[in-house]
């Protein structure tokens, strides 16, 4: 058994993330999207409308960092999510990144929800799971950003890469109100464990007063 999903194939890896994802009602029906670089100018990315449960190594499109272009299909009716782009975006601006995972959850979207109308961050607490994002200082001031959920995914992914290319993101992750979280990582397990972390830290501000 492979110790991390880095130890596996990115499609293969991706599968059982998905599956996982899906059983932790992260990835509810079709909902959701994974992807994982394949060299430095591709990456794979889940087929839209899909079932996130019952993926296989078939459902994934190869696709072009630099234009957001699909290059290969395992299935010819495979179609690209919208949020392709959103993940062409990221890879983009951050050239370390070797996953990216995006999904939903009910206290995700309510954590966010209390964020001021208008704020384009969130604050997360400063807990001890920070440390998860290799955030080490005493009690410190992280901000989640916040992005409006256009109907337009391409706004969305206009919108993520006009304010990270001004700006640094603090930690690997953003979050698209009424709707979920994205979180990337040098790795698939990283970009696994820091998606965990951070639903902690959401589920912990849902759930405060």
């Amino acid at each position: 058994m492979a110790s991390t999903l880095d130890d596996v194939p990115a499609r293969t890896a991706l599968v059982e993330v998905a599956s996982d994802f899906h059983a932790r009602g992260w990835m509810a029906g079709t909902a959701g999207n994974l992807s994982a670089r394949a060299d430095a100018e591709h990456f794979w990315i889940t087929a839209s409308g899909k079932p996130k449960g019952r993926l296989d190594e078939n459902d994934f499109l190869l696709v072009r960092v630099r234009d957001g272009q699909v290059t290969e299909k395992r299935r010819p009716t495979n179609q690209p999510s919208a949020e392709t782009s959103i993940h062409a975006v990221l890879y983009r601006r951050f050239p370390q990144a070797r996953a990216a995972l995006h999904g939903h959850s009910v206290e995700a979207v309510l954590a966010a929800a209390r964020a001021k109308k208008g704020a384009k961050s969130l604050p997360l607490p400063p807990i001890e799971m920070i440390k998860g994002f290799d955030i080490w200082q005493q009690n410190p001031k992280v901000e989640l950003p916040l992005f409006v959920n256009h109907l337009d995914v391409a706004k969305i992914a206009k919108d993520i890469e006009a304010r990270f290319k001004k700006a640094q993101p603090a930690l690997t992750a953003l979050m698209v109100r009424d709707h979920g979280p994205t979180v990337w990582g040098r790795g698939l397990q990283e970009a696994y464990n820091r998606f965990e972390i951070l639903d902690f830290l959401l589920r912990f501000l849902a759930r405060g007063r």
